[in-house]
């Protein structure tokens, strides 16, 4: 006597038929392997997208202003020296001599604003509205080896650097002591700075024994950066912005308070913090920008960023799928085809490609919650079509849930990603192990 059953189970199953899971396993394992193709070429769209965000940038700066580096004042002054020339007679050439101020304060705040090509790339830009005082102790030429009757005292010039001299917005000028004089455009062939303003200041002798006193006023526009170059033997820079966002640069960090809304940062730098002196002449090797400090505007949230950490996670997630979906073709006993397995990894895949394009228009969050919904809706939706069972798809949706709450939980640490990855795994393989121990996995 026999059933049906024993019909159709043949009395000598053949190689294939002993081996059907672990062939079935290995195959699926290519898959895994294979889906890695889409989404490196997911990684290059997200490229494409950062690039042309900087691209963007990058032409918003342009018309506005780019970052700014704010190096000065200093006091040059010319002098004359004897030099022995190439064919070994002595000639007389014109040489400068920089002095820079005894104390350098400068109070202001920042407005920041962005400025945007679509609804897509934006920059942050801002306005500052700077003062800057300062004093000048009398000169110390007796260090630099200078005679008195060697200096060009007529010609001596103050100046300025920036960055980007297009974000200037109003007619500088600086007052030098009791005199209010204007800057000119050039900074008057100064090696040391590239871009900039001058202004001639002529002294005489009895000045350059004594003190002077300095003032500034400016407006200035920039995007993102803002950086000081700590020229006086004391240098304090106090800002207050509105951003809630800022990244302190530099060696030097200040005392700041953060608030939700704003920042206010004071940075205190004396000559023995930097790494160029007090006065020198113009053979010297004078490096400023490993001295300088300031503040990066940062946006709220770098999506392009976020959403190529979450692809670098497809891997897990394709592969914690695709064994789950195995666990529930053996404990079912339904035959899953492997182009459904195809389809479900196309669906993860899919994914990323949401999460980048609604990122593009609104938060991480709020794309990353939709597309994750939107995926987990269709494979288990899919799930309950192929193993016919509404509480079988319903215990794979909470699965693929709680694996996409995980990985946007690593996503949004810093530090502790990697010890909170290595026992979340930890976990899901324990409890693989624990439940296909009892699976007889030649039958």
């Amino acid at each position: 006597m026999y059933t049906q059953n024993d019909e159709q189970m043949p009395s000598n199953p053949n190689l294939f038929q002993r081996n059907r899971n672990f062939i079935k396993g290995v195959l699926i394992s290519f898959l895994i392997l294979a889906l890695l193709i889409p989404t490196y070429f997911i990684t290059q769209i997200i490229e494409e997208r950062q690039h042309r965000n900087e691209e963007v940038k990058q032409e918003i700066a342009s018309q506005w202003s780019t970052d700014q580096t704010l190096t000065g004042p200093i006091l040059v002054i010319p002098y004359w020296q004897m030099e022995r020339a190439s064919d070994g007679k002595l000639r007389t050439v014109k040489r400068n001599a920089y002095f820079l101020p005894e104390d350098l304060k400068i109070t202001g705040d920042m407005v920041p604003e962005f400025r945007s090509r679509s609804n897509i790339f934006k920059l942050v830009v801002y306005t500052a509205h700077l003062s800057l005082t300062g004093k000048y102790s009398p000169l110390a030429f007796a260090k630099l080896n200078i005679p008195k009757e060697s200096l060009i005292l007529n010609e001596a010039f103050i100046t300025y650097s920036f960055s980007d001299y297009t974000g200037i917005q109003e007619q500088l000028h600086i007052k030098w002591d009791n005199r209010d004089i204007e800057f000119n455009a050039g900074n008057n062939q100064s090696e040391y700075l590239e871009k900039g303003l001058h202004s001639f200041i002529p002294l005489s002798l009895e000045d350059i024994l004594n003190g002077h006193t300095f003032a500034i006023n400016l407006v200035l526009r920039g995007s993102e950066k803002l950086l000081f170059t700590p020229i006086g033997k004391s240098t304090t820079v106090s800002i207050h912005a509105k951003w809630p966002h800022p990244d302190f640069q530099g060696k030097t960090l200040p005392e700041r308070t953060i608030k939700d809304s704003s920042f206010e940062a004071t940075w205190k730098a004396f000559d023995l913090n930097r790494e160029f002196p007090q006065q020198w002449k113009e053979t010297a090797e004078i490096d400023f920008k490993n001295s300088q400090f300031g503040v990066n505007l940062l946006q709220p949230l770098d999506n392009y960023a976020k959403t190529m950490r979450t692809v670098k996670y497809a891997i897990l997630v394709i592969m914690l799928t695709f064994v789950i979906y195995f666990f529930i073709e053996i404990l079912q006993k339904k035959s899953v085809h492997a182009v459904q397995y195809v389809l479900i990894g196309f669906a993860l895949c899919i994914f990323y490609t949401l999460l980048l394009s609604i990122s593009e228009y609104t938060s991480y969050t709020t794309a990353y919650l939709l597309s994750a919904l939107a995926t987990i809706s269709l494979i288990t939706l899919y799930t309950k079509s192929v193993v016919n069972s509404l509480h079988t798809a319903s215990i794979f949706g909470g699965f693929l849930s709680m694996l996409y709450v995980f990985i946007f939980v690593l996503i949004q640490l810093q530090d502790g990603a990697l010890l909170v990855g290595s026992v979340g795994l930890f976990i899901i393989l324990a409890a693989i192990m624990y439940f296909s121990r009892k699976i007889e996995w030649n039958n």
